[in-house]
């Protein structure tokens, strides 16, 4: 399943087709280690270009840049995970809940940084 990219990645993926070797070992990485892990494809805006964004089970999230959509589909496909439209379905609950603890226990460690002088 992998080898497929582990070929590419050695071949030196950043052929100018807008893929980095380290955005897809990164990708890659992320959904070897994690479980439940899907896919949620960002078309391009005037902003930003498309983008991969893979989400675990548990709600930790990357992203990273990639050729088109059609191709950050068939990455997924070749990882054995799932890849939806982000515009169509949306993004899951469990990314927010995740983003939202994250930022919590941020708040929570300046909080207590704060408090040492006091």
């Amino acid at each position: 399943m992998l080898r497929w990219f582990r070929r590419r990645l050695r071949a030196g993926a950043s052929s100018g087709d807008g893929w980095s070797r380290e955005d897809m070992e990164h990708l890659a990485n992320f959904a070897r280690t994690r479980q439940g892990v899907e896919g949620f494809v960002e078309p391009r805006t005037a902003v930003t270009d498309t983008t991969l964004l893979l989400v675990a089970g548990d709600g930790e999230w990357t992203r990273r840049r990639v050729p088109d959509a059609a191709r950050a589909h068939q990455f997924a496909n070749k990882l054995g995970i799932p890849s939806y439209d982000a515009q169509v379905v949306g993004y899951p609950k469990r990314m927010r809940e995740w983003n939202a603890k994250r930022a919590a226990a941020e708040k929570d460690a300046l909080g207590k940084a704060g408090d040492v002088g006091a």
